[in-house]
């Protein structure tokens, strides 16, 4: 005797889908030429599984093999895990002008690092990243290790540089799960023409 499902999925016509969330591997990077905090996390829809998180120390020297470390070890990490998006923190401020250029070329090394695999990249601010896991968008570190802690089910607390990673990749998490909801309600409510329509007019307005 057939059940309802078998029924119905046999009758002319009908489709049936029992369809999943998608699975995302996620690596958040916390970028600095002398400590780089990396985490890995897996997205399905609104579930969130731990997998590893850590930090690619550099020492001391010069910049370039500290940076040719930030590569090599990060282009490791995605041989061994193989993610499929990359969220990094966006700095805009810096104590002083020699600490903007060092950061900014640890972050140049790390995107690259990805971007041989052809991994996508999205960029947060420190504020955007501690609105999404704290509330609040200046939250002290330790704040946001608590957190991490908290919403990963982890036995102890993670050290700051890889709970800051594993928080901008949270923060992409929850981004990308808020935009994916978003598009499809908009799907849901709009046909496909109407939305085309929709971003044709506004290539056109902003377009010199």
């Amino acid at each position: 005797m057939l059940s309802p499902v078998e029924r119905a999925s046999q009758s002319e016509g009908t489709k049936i889908s029992l369809s999943t969330p998608e699975k995302k591997i996620i690596l958040g990077i916390d970028p600095g030429s002398l400590k780089t905090g990396y985490g890995l996390i897996e997205s399905s829809g609104s579930r969130i599984r731990f997998l590893e998180c850590g930090t690619i120390k550099t020492g001391g020297g010069p910049l370039p093999p500290r940076l040719k470390i930030i590569f090599d070890d990060i282009q490791k990490i995605v041989q061994q895990w193989s993610p499929d998006e990359m969220a990094i923190e966006n700095v805009f401020l810096a104590r002083n002008p020699d600490s903007a250029l060092k950061l900014g070329q640890a972050r140049g090394a790390a995107i690259c690092a990805v971007m041989v695999d052809n991994i996508p990249v999205s960029e947060y601010t420190a504020n955007q990243v501690k609105q999404a896991i704290v509330g609040k968008g200046h939250a002290a570190k330790n704040q946001v290790q608590h957190m991490i802690k908290v919403l990963l089910n982890l036995s102890e607390m993670p050290p700051t540089d890889a709970a800051d990673a594993l928080a901008i990749a949270l923060c992409h998490a929850n981004t990308r799960k808020t935009m994916t909801e978003f598009k499809s309600k908009a799907q849901q409510r709009y046909p496909a023409e109407v939305l085309g329509a929709i971003r044709g007019r506004r290539k056109k307005r902003f377009t010199l």
